[in-house]
């Protein structure tokens, strides 16, 4: 049996038996206390290289083969990990080549995690050793249902091997031509031009950061050296294995997860959302947490799994929040509404010492089934065995939001304009005002198919190459709709600027010219219909065509009466370019209109900004985020929900 081919869905967690070897009784008495909370499935091995192998060569299995057994008896399925994420001491006090170098050319020390370097043959012979013996060993075990390929990869090396290995990767992708190269990084700026490859190096604080291919193509290159070395791994496994594969991601940006997605059998993620933050209100943080869980099944259009979270709190944010009565529940009710085969958790016992010792987990260090904590990951194991149904089930959206890694990289190192221009950030606000009116967004990359959506946005696609251009011609042309915002198109892939102006070749789709953009801390506000909605950070400056519906001008400045929000018919479609950074009112106002516009329905009737509701398959989820009774309405019946409480309407 493999995770595909589980009846019910994943409910468990990290578990570190490892941690507990030397104290009697107390892997029996977590198993009888998983039991009893519904878990039928644990992580293990993610960071026990160190007790598997503790001297080079000297291996002890039987701990491994001892706990597997036991979980096994007892009907609970075992996600194996490997090793590879944290090394034992030994190895880099003799190896020390395997540590990774910083950018400032300095050798890390051992610690920590992903502080080895990924294309050390040392450490690469070191892994594939020990997944060799673990994949021979357990790689058809009935308990094992999935390999977990290391842990949350991050991170990069600026060792001499990286670097020169950086340089070959650049000789490929340039076609050995350093005047593609030079060209490409447009390095006659700064007298910044190469004219041999061993004068190429990584970006550095001290050295070049100011080259923005060179600094595109460095984190490309990260991306694809990690992507190698799992796939080292997972080539290793399967000597012996052929269970399903996944590697945990993260809501980082470090690395390109659209990219890395095409490698893994089912797409993981750790979720940790700072619910009841100071910041920001709790169904925000539910449209930011939804905003990666519906990401994350989109890489690969479909279910994925949730593979970390925490059952109260963590240790590592500025302050660390419990989880409220019922929030638990709610949140891991989400990601299952969402698409998640599983709700997860780190960790099912807590550590008894260093720096995980305070982060939560469903067995606190009182070690019974008496804490608050516990019982209600009791409640929602119960909870989630009665939702079989729904395992496999896929979710149809008929709308879409692109949210492109390498675009982020451009924007994030983008000199001029604000310091933090807020990419991210901008692609929940629009997400989030789609949400709010009961229906279904996917979050896709740039390069998935646009055919199956009405609606299309992309707030700040700032990076555009022309392939991608072209389908939102042919999209729009087709009939879609799609609707973009400011700092649209202005760069090719190479980070270069489009030199026939902006919104570089969609300015015929758009029906506009971009001549400048306005970088504001003063007030401004975009006028629709006598009504006035405030913007701020960005105001674009831009000249329609004639046949270019305005529909809505600035107030102020010296631009004020430009047109700010603009239609554009183009073939069977429409195209809205918003040249503003708008708040939420003006987005709901107009993503509305739209939505109207194009027929599509909600699931539900949604009285309050609270309530959010996603259909997965057949079943309506509605979830009030708040801690008080709501209610909405749902196929012709009025529902009402309590505080932090999930109703899933069937079919």
């Amino acid at each position: 049996m493999n995770i595909f081919e589980m009846n019910n869905l994943c409910y468990g967690g990290d578990y570190n038996p490892e941690q507990w070897i030397d104290y009697d009784g107390i892997w029996d008495e977590d198993i009888r206390l998983m039991k009893k909370a519904g878990i039928n499935c644990v992580t293990i091995g993610v960071f026990s290289w160190a007790m598997l192998e503790k001297e080079e060569g000297k291996f002890d299995f039987a701990w491994l083969d001892n706990i597997i057994e036991m979980l096994y008896k007892n009907d609970i399925k075992v996600i194996l990990a490997t090793p590879s994420a944290a090394r034992p001491a030994w190895l880099a006090q003799k190896y020390p080549e395997v540590l990774r170098t910083r950018e400032d050319g300095k050798k890390m020390r051992f610690g920590g995690r992903h502080n080895h370097c990924l294309t050390s043959p040392i450490y690469r012979e070191k892994v594939a050793i020990i997944d060799s013996l673990l994949a021979e060993r357990y790689g058809k075990h009935p308990a094992v249902i999935m390999w977990h390929i290391s842990n949350e990869f991050s991170g990069d090396c600026h060792c001499p091997r990286c670097v020169e290995h950086f340089r070959e990767w650049l000789k490929d992708k340039y076609h050995n031509s350093l005047d593609e190269l030079n060209h490409a990084w447009w390095s006659t700026f700064w007298s910044h031009r190469c004219s041999d490859w061993s004068q190429i190096e990584p970006p550095s604080s001290i050295g070049e950061f100011g080259t923005h291919g060179l600094n595109l193509d460095w984190k490309r290159y990260v991306t694809d050296m990690t992507i190698d070395f799992f796939n080292h791994e997972v080539s290793v496994v399967r000597q012996y294995s052929d269970l399903p594969v996944t590697t945990n991601f993260m809501d980082f940006e470090e690395l390109n997860y659209h990219k890395f997605a095409k490698h893994v059998d089912i797409v993981s993620w750790d979720s940790y959302p700072s619910w009841h933050n100071d910041s920001e209100s709790l169904i925000e943080t539910a449209m930011e947490t939804s905003f990666h869980h519906d990401m994350f099944r989109c890489m690969k259009q479909k279910p994925f799994i949730m593979l970390e979270s925490t059952p109260s709190l963590v240790n590592w944010k500025p302050v660390n929040k419990l989880k409220e009565p019922g929030m638990n529940a709610l949140a891991m009710l989400q990601a299952v509404a969402h698409g998640s085969e599983g709700a997860m958790y780190f960790q099912i016992r807590k550590s008894r010492g260093s720096c995980e010792k305070f982060h939560g987990a469903v067995i606190d260090h009182e070690g019974s089934e008496n804490t608050r904590v516990y019982k209600e990951a009791a409640e929602i194991g119960s909870r989630l065995a009665e939702l079989s149904d729904i395992k496999g089930s896929h979710t149809k959206s008929d709308i879409a939001l692109i949210y492109d890694y390498e675009n982020s990289w451009a924007i994030g190192g983008l000199c001029g304009l604000k310091y933090d221009k807020g990419y991210k950030k901008t692609c929940i606000e629009h997400y989030s005002a789609l949400r709010e009116y009961g229906v279904n967004v996917d979050v896709i990359g740039k390069d998935a198919d646009f055919s199956d959506y009405k609606i299309i946005c992309a707030p700040m696609l700032y990076m555009m190459p022309d392939n991608i251009s072209d389908k939102i011609r042919d999209y729009v042309k087709n009939g879609g709709i799609f609707a973009a915002t400011y700092l649209t198109s202005y760069a090719d892939e190479k980070d270069l600027c489009h030199l026939n102006g902006f919104p570089g070749n969609l300015k015929d789709v758009f029906g506009i010219w971009n001549e400048e953009i306005d970088s504001i801390h003063d007030k401004n506000a975009i006028i629709i219909n006598n009504e006035e909605y405030d913007v701020a950070d960005f105001c674009e400056l831009i000249h329609p065509d004639d046949d270019t519906e305005v529909l809505g001008t600035y107030k102020h400045c010296f631009y004020a009466g430009y047109p700010a929000l603009t239609r554009h018919s183009y073939g069977s479609g429409g195209a809205y370019y918003i040249a503003a950074r708008t708040g939420k009112d003006f987005l709901k106002m107009l993503y509305g209109k739209i939505l109207a516009k194009s027929g599509i329905k909600p699931l539900a009737e949604i009285f309050d900004k609270n309530i959010a509701a996603t259909q997965r398959g057949e079943n309506i989820f509605l979830m009030n985020f708040s801690s008080t009774l709501q209610t909405a309405v749902c196929k012709n019946r009025t529902i009402s929900l309590k505080p932090y409480e999930c109703v899933i309407i069937p079919r």
